[in-house]
């Protein structure tokens, strides 16, 4: 095993491959491939009908398209050189796939929650991702040009600063970190605060009896089922005992043993097919609806469409086969802690998917309404999330050699994300353009 100042040099070494202001330039070669192709390529194994929505929702702003264009990004990354410090990478790191969700002992944590494009590769894609969706949201906000690259770099410092910390820890300390959404509101000030905690408050009231009263009704028959709000949520209505036993076999050979054992004492009373985010638009979810001791005593489970990350053509193949797996054991080593019900089955037509509770005191943020200040912070906050999630799978030591102490990445990273930003811009006018002429069809507002 290496020493530690072996892992640092190991670190140091690679700033002769990729200096660390190298990471600022941005220039699109001739051969970038068109985003809307990208796009329209992702679409081709996805529920046709549902199509035109993902296109209307990501025509709702410049966000809305980088949230949705993961794949454009990871082709963009791909044709830079790397530094080969690898993690397990989120894949799809932009501000919207951090948020507060509840620790399996029930507090309240802030992390990355979003791993459906998981894979391991070099640490700095997701600090690029994340960075870029930083000067994207500011700029969108109203915010000046220095103002959104000064955003970006806070994002890059704090992730540099985090790393360096959690490279002076021990393994066990490293493991066991993690940021209580209780520790966020000092750091925020005035109405900023009053925002935060209001954020808080709403997302512990998120739970699976709010879903109850939310998403669910009583027949004549006193028997409870999901409310219809087509094309949205549409009940299952096809959904045969013979399929939805080996459907909950499958998925429950993928838990821990006393997990089995908890979700032994729900049954089965309704499922719904339901259309989530802007990026995942198109691919297959449901949620089910069960029940414990009695009629309010709920569980939601979601089950959600893995296929392949955008990211596996431009790096070495997943360890894991199965997507839904991927998923799960991404996630499971990169939070500091996840849902007790995640798991993963094969579906219909040999479909890979992974599950997950649908609402466990999970929220995000606003990041169209927040002031300069607050986005600022924020971009802070998720920083230190991303080195956290980084240092339990990469090796910490040697990515913070490589960061160093001065802002030199910082900086670089800024300036790639402003310059990005410009990018995204002009492939979100392409899309509105396409939309427009009729090349492309959306459906906005749904």
């Amino acid at each position: 095993m290496a020493t530690p100042s072996e892992r640092a040099e190991a670190g140091k070494t690679a700033r002769k491959r990729v200096p660390r202001s190298s990471h600022g330039r941005w220039i699109p070669s001739s051969q970038r491939p068109d985003a809307l192709t990208v796009l329209e390529r992702e679409s081709v194994d996805r529920i046709p009908e549902f199509v035109p929505i993902r296109y209307g929702r990501m025509a709702v702003s410049p966000f809305a398209f980088l949230r949705g264009a993961a794949a454009v990004m990871a082709a963009d990354l791909a044709a830079q050189r790397h530094t080969g410090l690898t993690v397990q990478l989120c894949g799809d790191a932009h501000l919207l796939n951090f948020g507060v969700f509840a620790s399996p002992e029930r507090t309240l944590l802030f992390d990355v929650n979003d791993f459906d494009e998981t894979l391991p590769g070099p640490f700095e894609w997701d600090v690029k991702r994340l960075a870029a969706s930083v000067a994207v949201a500011a700029l969108q906000n109203g915010t000046s040009k220095p103002k959104a690259h000064r955003a970006a770099q806070v994002a890059a410092e704090s992730y540099r600063h985090a790393m360096r910390r959690l490279a002076g820890l021990g393994e066990l300390d490293v493991w066991y970190e993690r940021i209580a959404a209780d520790d966020l509101v000092p750091l925020v000030r005035g109405a900023d605060r009053t925002r935060m905690e209001r954020r808080i408050a709403r997302a512990r009231r998120r739970n699976s009896l709010q879903a109850l009263d939310k998403l669910t009704a009583k027949d004549d028959s006193g028997r409870r089922h999901i409310i219809e709000d087509p094309p949205l949520l549409e009940r299952v209505t096809d959904l045969d005992r013979v399929t939805l036993g080996k459907i909950f076999s499958d998925y429950r050979s993928s838990l821990s043993e006393e997990r089995r054992l908890l979700l032994d004492r729900f049954h089965f009373v309704d499922a719904a097919r339901k259309v989530v985010g802007v990026g995942s638009v198109g691919t297959r979810c449901f949620i089910l609806l069960l029940e414990g001791r009695d009629d309010g005593d709920p569980l939601f489970l979601q089950i959600k469409e893995a296929g392949a990350s955008v990211l596996e053509q431009y790096l070495a193949p997943s360890a894991f086969t199965h997507h839904g797996r991927r998923v799960v054991c991404g996630q499971r080593l990169t939070q500091a802690a996840s849902d007790i019900f995640l798991g993963w089955m094969t579906g219909p037509e040999q479909r890979h998917f992974y599950w997950r509770q649908l609402r466990d005191m999970k929220g995000s943020a606003e990041v169209e309404t927040m002031s300069p200040s607050l986005l600022r912070e924020y971009a802070r906050l998720c920083g230190r999330a991303l080195a956290r999630a980084h240092a339990r799978s990469g090796d910490r030591i040697a990515i913070a050699a490589y960061l160093g102490t001065s802002d030199v990445f910082d900086r670089a990273i800024a300036d790639f994300a402003l310059r990005y930003a410009g990018q995204n811009a002009d492939d979100y006018t392409t899309l509105s353009a396409a939309i427009a002429s009729g090349v492309v069809t959306a459906a906005p507002g749904v």
